[in-house]
């Protein structure tokens, strides 16, 4: 804490000069962001778990506070409105200054329905920032979530300061003891349901302190890249486990992914062939150079990859001109990480927000930007078997580059996918997840 107390004064300084700028070219007075509201599910009484606004916790380590409210100028100091109302059919999370309550000026809220009485009279300089757009019309907003504005907060999202790094080190920590359980269990002969629980209960999570639905997932299964059924019967028998899962810390996340095998067999050196391959794409990591690149360079990697294991009679090059490739690899290399798993500006060119898109033969790719230094990104090469994309395959002019027979082998295995988080350094990257020793 005591570390987290000493970087935030620079954080919100940088959170202060970049909202002064923005202001300045938007001609704007202030911005007012709503942490949000629960919704409430169709024809019921009850609420979907509360996310709170990005923009709200980029602010302040607050992640569960509904109906509270931001002002922020870019000079003065700060104005949180805290919702704290008298309830008791409800706990009220209580007020809890910590390190950031001396660097804001804090008003209490009782009623959410009183809060004009506390936000700016006159709003015309001010814009709102959140998703609830039919509150900010009746407060009488007129400029809401104004693009240029929003844009280019995304873009400077991307530059995290030294008080996001260590949150994210932090929430790399909690994932890191999980997954070690999850792995644990796995070894045991438990089910997907009763890995997700020792996750879980590892770091005191329940599913809604996740910052994505886990991905738990034994043999087959892991051939399915969103795969979030987790059966609670066993499979007959234990042969691969993939889990992709993280943790959040003060609304930052971690975005993990572990591949194993039951046994060392094939599909155990297929593994450790796709860790080395991970940890190249590290490396490759590098200031001034094209995530897309890398991307790239990695597709014809994985290809590398299928040829030595004789998944495919061809070489790299023609397996990659031919897209044959993207049957085993269909995703995209990695992301920006930060207040959101798959964070925002991974395709801006610049602070206008500029769109850069994939590349056609890429299109899951979910970042075009340049790399530079204090960004922090996923690196998560995959190689998987999955049914529908073989059969396309087989059915294809291209069916003839593929050793079917030892595709077949490996199909009931499902697939394979290694990913860590990575803080560019201009001089290194650290590996926040390898560094927690997580192998």
């Amino acid at each position: 804490m005591d570390k987290l107390a000493n970087l935030y004064p620079a954080h919100i300084t940088q959170l202060q000069q970049t909202t002064k700028t923005v202001l300045k070219r938007e001609n704007l007075e202030g911005l007012v962001i709503h942490s949000g509201q629960e919704i409430k599910a169709f024809l019921d009484d009850n609420s979907y778990p509360f996310k709170v606004n990005p923009h709200f916790k980029y602010w302040l380590p607050l992640t569960e506070i509904t109906n509270s409210w931001l002002v922020v100028n870019g000079e003065d100091k700060p104005t949180i409105i805290y919702y704290q109302p008298v309830d008791f059919w409800h706990k009220v999370t209580p007020l809890d200054e910590s390190y950031w309550g001396k660097h804001f000026t804090i008003k209490i809220l009782k009623k959410a329905t009183e809060v004009d009485q506390l936000l700016p009279y006159d709003k015309k300089g001010y814009a709102y920032i959140g998703e609830h757009i039919e509150v900010a019309r009746a407060l009488g907003f007129d400029n809401i979530n104004p693009e240029p504005l929003v844009s280019y907060i995304h873009y400077h999202r991307a530059y995290k300061t030294s008080y996001e790094h260590e949150c994210m080190r932090q929430s790399n920590k909690l994932a890191v003891t999980a997954h070690k359980a999850a792995k644990t269990a796995f070894f045991k002969g438990e089910t997907e349901y009763d890995i997700q629980q020792a996750y879980l209960t590892a770091i005191g999570f329940t599913t809604n302190d996740t910052p994505y639905g886990n991905i738990v997932a034994l043999n087959k299964n892991c051939s399915i890249l969103h795969y979030t059924a987790l059966e609670r019967t066993p499979p007959q028998s234990h042969q691969s486990f993939l889990i992709d899962a993280g943790a959040n810390f003060n609304g930052y996340a971690s975005d993990i992914t572990r591949t194993y095998a039951y046994k060392d067999n094939k599909f155990a050196e297929l593994i450790k062939r796709m860790d080395q391959l991970m940890l190249s794409a590290v490396a490759g990591l590098k200031p001034g150079l094209s995530y897309v690149d890398l991307h790239i360079q990695t597709y014809l990697e994985i290809g590398k990859v299928l040829k030595e294991f004789d998944l495919i009679n061809v070489d790299a090059e023609l397996a990659a001109e031919s897209g044959i490739i993207s049957t085993f690899f269909p995703h995209g290399l990695g992301h920006h990480l930060g207040l959101q798993t798959h964070d925002v500006g991974g395709f801006m060119a610049d602070e206008r927000g500029t769109h850069v898109n994939a590349p056609e033969a890429h299109p899951f790719l979910r970042t075009s930007r340049v790399i530079e230094a204090n960004q922090v990104f996923t690196i998560e090469p995959g190689l998987y078997f999955i049914d529908s994309l073989l059969a396309d395959l087989k059915s294809s002019s291209n069916a003839d580059q593929v050793n079917w027979q030892n595709v077949e082998e490996l199909r009931d295995f499902g697939g394979i996918r290694i990913e860590d988080n990575i803080i560019v350094h201009q001089s290194h990257n650290e590996n926040m997840t390898r560094d927690l020793e997580l192998n």
